[in-house]
């Protein structure tokens, strides 16, 4: 194993994440193709003193995967997919996208709930929780877990599952990268696609008002199968958007049906009714479908979230009042539609909190400058602000960058964190895992 320091040829690119707005500069960084690698690595950091970090895909909006001045055990090397189609399984190593992840299976037709972004490390989406276009109707992709195997801070090669080590089994299901290095995943997979009936649609923003509330009704109303997230965005210089919406804000929604797509394209057409200037719905691969939307690497991001269990008309006029002021031609505001299998069976198995909420806004601001990434730094917060009256106080993790920990523990409520308190001090009594969203070890 080669390790990169800063004198490297490959430094600045290794070091290098999705959002822009980080900059940091590890003093060693150790790509790993094993576990036995990743607890050599561990063993380096605990005998030099060195800040540890975990680099997958690299799409913490705060940096969490990397560090100043420390060791950043980085597995993006451990790229394997071993699918069995008769069991309906995947065994996946950490340094898979969930791009790739979707490519191997999909050749069999399975699925897991995937990020909604293609380039989205799986090790960080799934310990995080995993939520994305499937969720309604599969649930997240942490509730498909078999088993993890991870490296914990004293180099000990465990696994988790529900009959080993159940309580760290338990805790992967959402409290992310606190306990240890994962270093494969075991999940059950789902029969999808390879086609599947799916798409985005656009309306002028002077619609937005009128299709929001319409979406409204229809998303409440739609089957388990049916996931469609409404998008408040700059309409794009592209051929297929009329020239008079280019450059001005518009209302979408992105639409996709895990099920038979005859069925799919049915339920669509109550959206279709509502007149979008922008169709773009067929059917289309999964895989494809998956990695359409991705957002571009170098920008400078920042990004949070809210849960309601209601939108009424005024919260609506909130978030729309708020993407007519858009900070960036890039950025977003997202309003996901949850319910079905998200707040199922899995929701009481997973420390995560509030999974029967209805709806999550995600105010997504990116900028090309660093001027523009504060811009969306203060768009987002007071979106938030405003949107504070209409909110439950809960909130997802990995839609958030480093908001104290008082946020860290509205994701899972009292009861939950101090129960991740304990696997924790178990498991990392020193918080040697703690460039994260942060559960602090239990007192003794």
């Amino acid at each position: 194993m080669k390790w990169i320091t800063p004198v490297d040829p490959g430094y600045d690119e290794s070091r290098t994440l999705f959002n822009a707005m980080i900059d940091r500069r590890p003093a060693v960084i150790a790509p790993c193709s094993t576990p036995a690698e990743v607890a050599g690595a561990l063993r380096h950091a605990k005998d030099n003193h060195l800040a540890v970090a975990i680099r997958a895909g690299g799409h913490s909006v705060a940096g969490m995967s990397m560090n100043d001045g420390g060791l950043v055990v980085d597995v993006r090397p451990m790229k394997s997919a071993r699918v069995d189609p008769e069991a309906r399984t995947v065994t996946a190593g950490a340094g898979l996208t969930c791009g790739e992840f979707d490519r191997a299976t999909q050749e069999h037709g399975l699925a897991l709930t995937g990020g909604r972004v293609s380039t989205t490390g799986l090790a960080g989406f799934t310990l995080g929780g995993g939520s994305g276009w499937l969720e309604r109707a599969f649930g997240f992709a942490c509730d498909d877990l078999i088993s993890v195997d991870l490296v914990t801070a004293d180099g000990d090669q465990v696994t988790a599952s529900a009959t080993e080590n159940p309580e760290l089994f338990w805790a992967l299901h959402g409290g992310g990268g606190n306990f240890g290095v994962a270093t494969s995943f075991t999940f059950g997979l789902h029969r999808l696609g390879p086609t599947v009936h799916a798409g985005l649609m656009l309306w002028p923003g002077d619609a937005a008002a009128e299709v929001s509330r319409g979406y409204r009704e229809l998303a409440l109303a739609a089957p388990n199968e049916e996931s469609a997230t409404m998008a408040f965005l700059t309409a794009p210089p592209e051929p297929f958007v009329p020239p008079e919406m280019v450059g001005k804000m518009a209302a979408g929604v992105v639409y996709v049906y895990a099920g038979d797509t005859a069925e799919g394209a049915e339920h669509a057409k109550p959206y279709r009714a509502l007149g979008p200037a922008v169709e773009l719905l067929g059917d289309t691969s999964y895989a494809d479908f998956q990695c359409s939307l991705d957002d571009p690497p170098g920008k400078y991001n920042y990004w949070s979230a809210d849960y309601h269990n209601e939108l009424s008309d005024d919260a609506l006029d909130v978030i729309i009042d708020s993407a007519r002021n858009l900070p960036g031609p890039s950025s977003q505001q997202l309003l996901v539609h949850w319910g079905g299998a998200v707040g199922g069976a899995g929701a009481a198995t997973t420390p995560l909190l509030n999974r029967n909420a209805s709806w999550v806004t995600h105010p997504f601001g990116l900028g090309d400058t660093p001027q523009c990434g504060q811009d969306a730094r203060t768009w987002v917060k007071r979106f938030r602000q405003n949107i504070s009256p209409y909110a439950t106080g809960g909130v997802w993790l990995n839609f958030i960058g480093d908001e104290g920990q008082e946020r860290v523990r509205s994701a899972f409520g009292e009861e939950n964190y101090n129960r991740l308190a304990r696997v924790k001090r178990e498991f990392d009594p020193e918080n040697i895992f703690r460039g994260n969203q942060n559960i602090l070890p239990a007192a003794s």
